[in-house]
C-alpha cells in the first residue's frame, strides 16, 4: 500500500476529520498504486492519519474512508452501508422513498445512493467508488434486496474525476418511471430523464412546512419542477395552487402527478420565466397567501456568488411584496457557496426593501437521510426559511 505524505503544515483538515486531501496538501507519495487504490495518508513525520482511494486526475486527490488502520474490503463497505440503512429506519422509520446513502455524510465518499420502494438508483462520483462498483452493487442487492438498480452517474462531476458521464440499467429491471411516496401523496419519479436521480427527496421535512399554513390559501409555487411544493400545500388544504417552471417537461410531469393524487381541480401550471412572472404579478397587483422559492442553484462557484445574492434578493423582494397581511413565505437556496448567514441576511434585506415587517418562522436544511456532518461544511448545502409577512 502506498503512503500519501503530506505538505508539514497541511494536515489540520483531515486532522479535524474533514475527508477530503487536496493535491496541493501532497508532499510525496511513497510506493506504487493504480487509480482509486487504497493509500494511507501520512504526516511529514511519518505518523499515520487515515486511508482511502487515491486519484491523482482529481483535485481532491484522496478521499478518507477511515482514520483508522482497519482493512478496507467488502466487509468494511457492507458494514458503513448497513449503518446508513439502520440510521434512516431510526430517522425515518417507515419511509417508501429516501436518499440511502449521502455520500461524505455517510462515510462513503463519492457514492450516492437513492431508493423509490422496491428500485434503488446509484452515482457513482468519484474514480474510488466507480472502481469498486461491481462489489458495490452486490452489497446493495445483499442490504436491500431491490427489484432493480439503476444508474445516473450522468453528472458533470465526474468529469473532474477523469471519468466520462454514464447512466443505464445495472442490475435487475426498473421501469422508466416509478413512483415515490411521501407524506401520503404518489409522485412519478423519472428515473431515466429526471434531475439528480429523478426526484428532490432533500426537501422532504421542508414540504412539511406546508401543511400547518396551507388550508383555505391561495398558493404560487415558483420553480415548482414536478409540482412537489404545489401539491403538498393542495393537499394540505389549499384552494388554488399556482405552479411556475421554466421547463414544459417538468411541468408535464407536474400535472401528471396533480391527477395521480387527485389535485388537478385546485393545481394550474404555467410554463413562464419566474423572474418574469413575479413582476408581471407586481404589476397587476396580485397577491398570495404562501409563497414556495425553491430555485435551482444560482451559483456553483464561489466567484459568482454576487450575482446569486442579486437574484436572490430580486425573487424575494418580488415575494414579500406579492403577500398579503399575514401571509407565508417559503425561500429556499441549494447553492453551497452561499452560506445560510448570507442568505438569511439577503432574503432580510429584502423584506426590509419590500417595506414588509416579516417574522421568522422556522429554519430549515436537507432531510434527514442528508446527513450533515460537522467540520465537512460541504455536506450542508440546502436552506429553508419560513417567514410570515405581518
Amino acid at each position: 500500500m502506498a503512503d500519501v505524505i503530506l505538505i508539514k503544515g497541511r494536515d489540520k483538515r483531515i486532522k479535524s476529520r474533514h475527508p477530503w486531501v487536496y493535491r496541493s496538501e501532497i508532499q510525496a507519495v511513497d510506493g506504487d498504486f493504480a487509480p482509486g487504490d487504497i493509500v494511507d495518508i501520512k504526516d511529514c513525520c511519518g505518523k499515520f492519519l487515515g486511508r482511502g482511494y487515491i486519484n491523482p486526475e482529481s483535485e481532491i486527490t484522496v478521499r478518507v474512508l477511515t482514520y483508522e488502520k482497519e482493512e478496507i474490503d467488502h466487509f468494511f463497505f457492507r458494514n458503513r452501508i448497513a449503518k446508513a440503512k439502520s440510521y434512516r429506519e431510526w430517522q425515518m422509520p417507515g419511509e417508501h422513498s429516501y436518499r440511502a446513502v449521502f455520500s461524505e455524510g455517510d462515510l462513503l465518499p463519492g457514492l450516492i445512493v437513492d431508493k423509490y420502494g422496491d428500485y434503488l438508483v446509484v452515482q457513482f462520483l468519484a474514480l474510488g467508488m466507480d472502481v469498486r462498483r461491481n462489489m458495490l452493487l452486490d452489497i446493495l442487492e445483499e442490504v436491500y434486496q431491490p427489484a432493480g438498480i439503476y444508474e445516473r452517474s450522468d453528472v458533470g462531476t465526474r468529469r473532474l474525476e477523469g471519468l466520462p458521464e454514464q447512466k443505464g440499467l445495472l442490475r435487475g429491471q426498473v421501469p422508466s418511471v416509478i413512483r415515490a411516496q411521501e407524506s401520503g401523496l404518489k409522485f412519478i419519479v423519472d428515473v431515466q430523464g429526471g434531475q439528480k436521480t429523478g426526484f428532490f427527496l432533500d426537501q422532504k421535512e421542508n414540504r412539511r412546512l406546508l401543511q400547518p399554513i396551507s388550508r383555505g390559501a391561495r398558493v404560487l409555487d415558483a420553480f415548482c419542477h414536478s409540482g412537489t411544493f404545489a401539491l403538498t400545500a393542495a393537499a394540505s388544504g389549499a384552494k388554488d395552487v399556482i405552479g411556475l417552471d421554466i421547463s414544459a417537461d417538468a411541468l408535464g410531469l407536474a400535472g401528471e402527478n396533480a391527477e395521480l393524487n387527485g389535485l388537478d381541480d385546485v393545481c394550474r401550471f404555467i410554463t413562464v420565466n419566474a423572474f418574469d412572472y413575479l413582476r408581471q404579478a407586481e404589476q397587476d397587483k396580485e397577491h398570495y397567501d404562501v409563497i414556495i422559492l425553491d430555485p435551482p442553484a444560482f451559483t456553483k462557484t464561489r466567484g459568482a456568488v454576487g450575482g446569486a445574492i442579486r437574484g436572490y434578493k430580486e425573487i424575494n423582494l418580488r415575494a414579500f411584496k406579492l403577500l398579503r397581511p399575514g401571509g407565508f413565505l417559503l425561500t429556499c437556496s441549494c447553492s453551497h457557496h452561499v452560506s445560510a448567514e448570507m442568505f438569511r441576511n439577503t432574503v432580510e434585506n429584502a423584506g426590509a426593501d419590500a417595506k414588509r415587517v416579516i417574522r421568522m418562522i422556522t429554519r430549515g436544511t436537507q432531510a434527514k437521510d442528508h446527513p450533515i456532518l460537522g467540520n465537512v461544511p460541504e455536506t450542508e448545502y440546502l436552506k429553508a426559511l419560513l417567514y410570515q409577512a405581518l
